[in-house]
C-alpha cells in the first residue's frame, strides 16, 4: 500500500512558528526535514478515510524509512540522512510518532494526566530535537516539555469542535466533561453551553499554568537566536491561553487578531532579549 503523502498544509499554516528567521541559518534545513515527517504523519493519523489499520501500516512504513527497511516515504529517508549527517537522535521522532500510533487506535482521554502522558509523545519531543539540534542542555527539557504541552493543549481547546465532527477525537478529559454533567455529543454544537464553557475555560487557566512552567526555558537555553525563538512562542501562546479561557471556541476561531499578533511577538522578542541582559548582568556582577 503506497502511503498517503499528506494534505498539503505547511509550515506557514501553522498556529506557532516554524523554524522561523529566528532560528539560525544552519539549523532550519534539520528542523524543517523533522517537520515534514512529522506533518506527513499528523496527516496519516487525521484522515478520514483511512482506517485505523491502514493508518498504522503507513505510519509503520514511515519508521521503517528511518530504519533504512523501506523506501517508499522520502520524508523520513530525507530526515534519516541529515540526522546522520548531523549525528542526531532519531529517538524523538520515533517518539513522535508513537503519539500517532496512539491518534490512529485512541480516540478519548479519561483525564488531565492521561492527556499529559500523550502529550508527552506528541509534544514534547518536537522542542527537545530543536534543543538537541542547538546543542542545549537536557537541563532545558522540563520547562520545554512544559511549554510543547502547552501548545498541544491550545490545539486541542482551538479544535475541539473540529475534531469531534470531523474525526470522533475528543481530547478533553472525560472527567472533567462527566463532572459538568455533559455528554460528549456537547461538543458537536454550534456554540458551548455555559457548563460546557466552564471546562474549556478552565482547561485554559491548567494551560496558563503550564506556560508559567515554560516561563523560564529562553533564560535556560545557550543560544541567543533560539532564546528569541521561544520568547516569541511563549508570548504568542500566553496570548492565545488568555483569549480561549474566555472565549468559545465552538462558535468562532479563537486566534490573535494582525495587531494582538504583532504585539505578542514584538512583546516576546522584548522579553527575551531584557531576560538574557538582566541575566549577563547577574552573572558578571556574582563574578
Amino acid at each position: 500500500m503506497s502511503v498517503y503523502q499528506g494534505s498539503g498544509k505547511g509550515h506557514r499554516d501553522e498556529n506557532f512558528p516554524v523554524a522561523s528567521f529566528l532560528i539560525a541559518p544552519e539549523h532550519r534545513d534539520v528542523v524543517m526535514a523533522f517537520y515534514r515527517v512529522a506533518r506527513l504523519a499528523d496527516d496519516i493519523a487525521d484522515h478520514e478515510s483511512l482506517s485505523s489499520r491502514e493508518k498504522l501500516d503507513q505510519l509503520g512504513q514511515v519508521e521503517a524509512c528511518l530504519d533504512g527497511a523501506g523506501t517508499e516515504v522520502p520524508q523520513a529517508l530525507a530526515l534519516r540522512d541529515i540526522l546522520r549527517q548531523r549525528g542526531l537522535t532519531d529517538q524523538h521522532v520515533r517518539d513522535l510518532l508513537e503519539a500517532f500510533r496512539r491518534d490512529a487506535v485512541k480516540a478519548r482521554y479519561a483525564d488531565w494526566d492521561e492527556l499529559m502522558d500523550y502529550c508527552r509523545y506528541s509534544a514534547a519531543p518536537v522542542g527537545r530535537f530543536v534543543l538537541d539540534v542547538h546543542g542545549e542542555s537536557q537541563a532545558t527539557w522540563a520547562a520545554s516539555d512544559a511549554l510543547c504541552a502547552a501548545l498541544q493543549v491550545i490545539n486541542h481547546l482551538q479544535d475541539c469542535g473540529k475534531d469531534y465532527r470531523q474525526i470522533d477525537r475528543v481530547y478533553i478529559p472525560a472527567d472533567a466533561l462527566a463532572a459538568a454533567g455533559l455528554p460528549v455529543e456537547a461538543l458537536g454544537g454550534a456554540a458551548a453551553s455555559g457548563p460546557l464553557l466552564g471546562v474549556l475555560h478552565d482547561l485554559a487557566r491548567r494551560t496558563a499554568g503550564l506556560l508559567e512552567t515554560s516561563r523560564a526555558l529562553a533564560g535556560q537555553v545557550t543560544s541567543t537566536r533560539l532564546a528569541l525563538e521561544i520568547g516569541v512562542i511563549q508570548s504568542l501562546a500566553e496570548g492565545l491561553t488568555a483569549r480561549l479561557a474566555h472565549g468559545d471556541p465552538l462558535a468562532t476561531r479563537i486566534a490573535l487578531p494582525p495587531a494582538a499578533l504583532a504585539a505578542q511577538t514584538a512583546g516576546g522578542v522584548l522579553r527575551a532579549l531584557t531576560g538574557r541582559l538582566a541575566s549577563r548582568a547577574r552573572r558578571a556582577a556574582a563574578a
